[in-house]
């Protein structure tokens, strides 16, 4: 007698996420994003509010959804979410944490940069001017530290590789506090002139170029960081 393996038989509660991620994928809420009231999903999928209340669970901690208790249930894009959460457990000592995050920057943003040349269209450059021109004409450090992430962000969608987009969105967070500190360090021109050139390589498609300007920047920006720490020591 030949046995084969068995296929696993997903549950209702398993049945419920894969709906409903698929749906907010490519039906996304209106407006706010606000979803129907929880009895009404249940009743809609024909399933208890027991299980309609895990799989919701289950979604909050993947980042797709968020549940607030009196306002409901509004999608959301945090997919980056869980290991964003888990890298201040990971890693408890702020000084190491950032460190490991620009070696983490350094394995993935030249790639990156690189796709992004090949890939850029007319419209992606003007974005990326505009984010440039934001962050050159920024008044304060918090301006200039979120037209800086946009800049990378933007890069990152161009370049088209949804692992690596949600790679540098992972690390999203934990990036605007080094920026915090490599901007109140130096101030932000810095930051715009490597930009200037990365933009530059960018625009001129020139994929080499674009990541060498990008590797240039993250080793500029990990010694302002490494000075600053140092000096407070």
């Amino acid at each position: 007698m030949t046995l084969s393996p068995l296929k696993p038989i997903p549950t209702l509660v398993d049945q419920v996420c894969a709906r409903l991620a698929r749906q907010l994928r490519d039906e996304p809420e209106p407006g706010d994003g606000r979803l129907p009231p929880e009895r009404v999903m249940a009743e809609r999928l024909g399933v208890s509010r027991t299980v309609l209340r895990e799989a919701t669970k289950r979604l909050e901690l993947q980042g797709l959804i968020e549940i607030r208790h009196g306002s409901g249930i509004r999608a959301v894009n945090r997919l980056h979410k869980p290991l964003s959460g888990s890298l201040s457990l990971l890693l408890p000592d702020v000084g190491e944490r950032l460190r490991q995050l620009n070696e983490a920057r350094a394995a993935i943003e030249p790639e990156i940069a690189k796709q992004a040349a090949l890939k850029a269209k007319a419209a992606d450059l003007r974005q990326l001017r505009a984010i440039h021109e934001r962050m050159q004409n920024a008044e304060s450090h918090d301006e200039a530290v979120e037209a800086d992430i946009d800049f990378h962000r933007t890069l990152a969608r161009i370049a088209g590789n949804e692992i690596l987009k949600l790679m540098l969105e992972s690390l999203a967070d934990l990036g605007r506090e080094s920026r915090r500190v490599t901007i109140g360090n130096v101030g932000h021109q810095r930051a715009v002139e490597h930009h200037v050139a990365i933009l530059k390589a960018v625009t001129a498609h020139d994929a080499t170029a674009s990541a060498k300007a990008m590797k240039h920047h993250l080793d500029e920006a990990a010694r302002d960081l490494f000075a600053k720490t140092k000096t407070k020591r």
